[in-house]
């Protein structure tokens, strides 16, 4: 019986084998690029989107500023119409500068969560912090009688407090935290909405008619030196948040991932909470608690990102979120002011049910 020798291997298949290994890298470098591309246009695009939401909500309305009396008035030069430098520097531009502040604050600060629960619909205001925030302002408000810098300090208390039971909590079981977080978080955000419904009960009418336009989420009234305080803790703590993107995402790939390359995910939590804490109860100190912004801002940011998560770009989204939102309460309905939290609150409603729908026909 012959038996057929097996083909010398010739080699010829060889160099197919070596091309397909530059061809693959240049194929994810230019993924990689095409992202980058991606993201310097969103990100252009989105602050465009700002500049016009600003000009929009400082200078039309039902009373109309040009440009050139804009300049007037903030460098304190020329004659300007009776009443524009009141309605400008009062109302107008302050509003305008704190939404800005809030939204980046409340965008950044939804989209760090979402990124640690690897959840899109992960947020503070799911998630119990700016409940807790609310809690302590409200009975620092109605029940002790406090202000200006009481209640700043009672909702960043009640912010860290809240962030401490979601650690703990969340961290008793390894590698269920993001589920265990979120579930926490929807409990201690139905107790203390309990406790909310407590002290305005306790509340006379006057304190509790003030106590419910904060708990919707109002601009108005702001000051300049509570937009001041709020620009110092977006300054600081903003640049920190963005700085732990990096470590935030691979703890988004998974824990032990995240624990093997040298990003432990319980520190790294725990200092991406910090600084959500400073954001938000900085944020709902000053404006009360903003519905749906830290929510929304993060899956836009993400679907124009084509699927990457920004933390930046989901803080520009906020910006221009609550500038608009707040024009349009202003000025939508004729002779009726709505609160900046009545418009986020009907706008996002929709968009959570919708994203809901989108993820359940996508699984």
């Amino acid at each position: 019986m012959t038996v057929n020798a097996p083909a010398a291997d010739t080699g010829t298949e060889t160099p197919h084998l070596v091309e397909t290994v530059p061809d693959r890298v240049a194929e994810v470098r230019r993924s990689r690029s095409h992202a980058r591309r991606r993201g310097h246009l969103v990100l252009g695009g989105l602050l465009v989107a700002w500049l016009l939401a600003m000009v929009v909500r400082t200078l039309l309305g039902d009373f109309t500023i040009t440009v050139p009396d804009f300049w007037r008035i903030v460098l304190g030069t020329g004659e300007v119409p009776g009443g524009a430098e009141f309605i400008l520097l009062d109302s107008k531009l302050p509003r305008a500068v704190v939404g800005t502040l809030a939204g980046v604050a409340l965008g950044a600060s939804g989209a760090t969560f979402q990124l640690m629960a690897r959840n899109p619909l992960a947020s503070p205001d799911v998630l119990g912090l700016t409940m807790g925030a609310s809690a302590a302002a409200v009975f620092t408000l109605v029940i002790l009688g406090g202000s200006g810098a009481a209640v700043t300090l009672a909702a960043l208390v009640g912010s860290a407090l809240v962030a401490v039971a979601l650690l703990t909590l969340s961290a008793s079981r390894p590698g269920s935290a993001p589920t265990r977080m979120i579930l926490v978080g929807i409990a201690l955000s139905a107790m203390l909405t309990s406790v909310v419904h407590w002290v305005l009960l306790r509340a006379d009418i006057y304190r509790a008619h003030e106590a419910m336009v904060w708990l919707t989420g109002s601009l108005n009234g702001v000051t300049w030196r509570q937009i001041g305080l709020l620009g110092v803790v977006v300054a600081l703590a903003l640049p920190l948040l963005l700085a732990t993107a990096r470590e935030l995402h691979l703890v988004e790939l998974g824990d032990d991932l995240a624990a093997g390359v040298g990003a432990p995910p319980g520190i790294v939590r725990a200092r991406a909470l910090l600084l959500v804490v400073l954001l938000v109860a900085a944020t709902t100190s000053v404006c009360g608690p903003i519905a749906f912004v830290a929510f929304l801002s993060g899956p836009i940011a993400r679907r124009l990102l084509g699927g990457r998560a920004s933390i930046g770009a989901a803080a520009l989204v906020g910006a221009v979120i609550v500038v608009l939102a707040d024009h349009a309460g202003a000025y939508a309905v004729p002779e009726v002011n709505l609160p900046v939290g009545v418009v986020t609150g009907v706008v996002g409603a929709p968009f959570l049910l919708w994203l809901l729908t989108r993820e359940r026909s996508s699984s």
